[in-house]
């Protein structure tokens, strides 16, 4: 006969994906965990939400291709991507990113049956990879931005999320062009992830002008989900290469007719009000957590991993002698706090982020120091219970 369950164990936690710790994080308590924006809207965004009714009415009068073109490129041209292509019928609107993933992991699958996926990174990627009966194979960011993976000739397509969730990491301009050479060179699809991408600035290149020149085949999927606190009304953008020969459209066409035009409206509302100062206003909080994170952690057995960083996630780094990452997720969650062990990013060697969890920062001020704090006086109670188990061990020893 077996005991009743007493709740998730730290071994159990390692075999969750992330996404089901995020839905548990938004049942109750201090969620700091996805990377979804979380904070109060700003005065110019309430403004546009208050607008609703008007653009509802406005969406039903419009032709959809009208809206969606001027949405895309309000939000693209916004972020620098003005080679993105706009009204060519390469460029389509999904519900959200992980949509347009699917629909990329399918169309990659009628190529090759193997993937170069930068390592690490957000689990759901590998997991919709797999899940089209893909092959991958990790590759570190150092080897994607010198542009000369060592791959294997049954390696088909290389894979590339930048920023990266949840290092921060960009591939630079001239990384891109190297790895887009390659590509070329050897035949290979250059796919890539850019859901972050409007939050830093590093990452805001012309990505569509130099895919163009350099001949590959390419995929861009990109997302207004990590920006505004709308409550998962956004949208996400799938585009692809005049001379990309995957059955994309046919995929997309399998999914769905056509995401709301009303949320399209919105859409470039907000981001001609993100191009005035709404892009500045959401750098400065994330700017501004990260540095309340830094403060509270100086000092502490905790540290920061990523300080360059500049997206709205943060990963910290906990002592050997303290908790490891599932073991102080669970002791949060029992506490109320969620954030996210790092393990799962690391899809193919879990054992690497086993020291690490991610904050999210897309959050009020208040909400991050909050959150900061628990995990330090979560760690030095561990260290403290540890030490004091030790020396009522020795202690003990020594009377025997």
């Amino acid at each position: 006969m077996t005991s009743a369950s007493t709740g998730p164990t730290a071994a159990d936690e390692l075999a969750r994906n992330l996404t089901s710790m995020e839905t548990d994080a938004l049942l109750g308590g201090l969620n700091v965990s996805d990377g979804h924006p979380r904070m109060a809207l700003t005065d110019t965004q309430r403004e546009i939400v208050n607008s609703l009714p008007l653009l509802f009415d406005e969406a039903e009068k419009r032709v959809f291709e009208e809206i969606e073109a001027e949405a895309q490129a309000a939000f693209l041209h916004g972020i620098g991507q003005h080679g993105a292509p706009v009204g060519t019928g390469r460029l389509v609107s999904c519900y959200s990113s992980s949509v347009a993933m699917d629909i990329t992991a399918r169309a990659l699958a009628q190529r090759t049956g193997h993937i170069a996926l930068v390592h690490p990174t957000f689990d759901n990627i590998p997991d919709l990879l797999k899940g089209r009966g893909l092959t991958l194979l990790p590759v570190p960011e150092a080897d994607l931005e010198r542009g000369e993976p060592d791959l294997p000739d049954e390696v088909g397509a290389v894979f590339v999320t930048t920023p990266n969730n949840p290092t921060g990491w960009v591939l630079s301009e001239d990384g891109l062009r190297r790895l887009a050479a390659f590509c070329a060179r050897t035949g290979r699809v250059l796919a890539m992830d850019t859901c972050f991408r409007a939050q830093d600035t590093r990452a805001q290149y012309d990505t569509y002008r130099i895919l163009e020149e350099s001949g590959t085949e390419w995929v861009v999927i990109e997302d207004t989900g990590k920006l505004w606190p709308t409550l998962e009304l956004k949208a996400g953008f799938l585009a692809w290469g005049e001379n990309t020969d995957l059955p994309l459209t046919e995929y997309f066409s399998d999914v769905l007719l056509s995401v709301s035009p009303l949320i399209l409206l919105m859409i470039t509302k907000l981001a001609e009000d993100a191009a005035r100062e709404g892009y500045t206003q959401l750098s400065g909080l994330i700017r501004s957590n990260r540095e309340a994170l830094a403060g509270i952690l100086d000092g502490s057995p905790v540290e920061l991993t990523d300080p360059d960083a500049r997206i709205s996630v943060a990963r910290i780094t906990l002592p050997e002698d303290g908790p490891d990452a599932a073991a102080l997720y669970e002791t949060l969650v029992r506490d109320g706090t969620h954030v996210l062990p790092c393990g799962p990013f690391h899809w193919a060697r879990q054992e690497d982020g086993r020291r690490q969890v991610r904050l999210a920062l897309a959050r009020s001020g208040g909400d991050v120091v909050r959150a900061a704090e628990t995990v330090v006086a979560a760690v030095r109670e561990h260290i403290e219970a540890a030490r004091h188990d030790h020396r009522v061990t020795t202690t003990e020893s020594r009377q025997h």
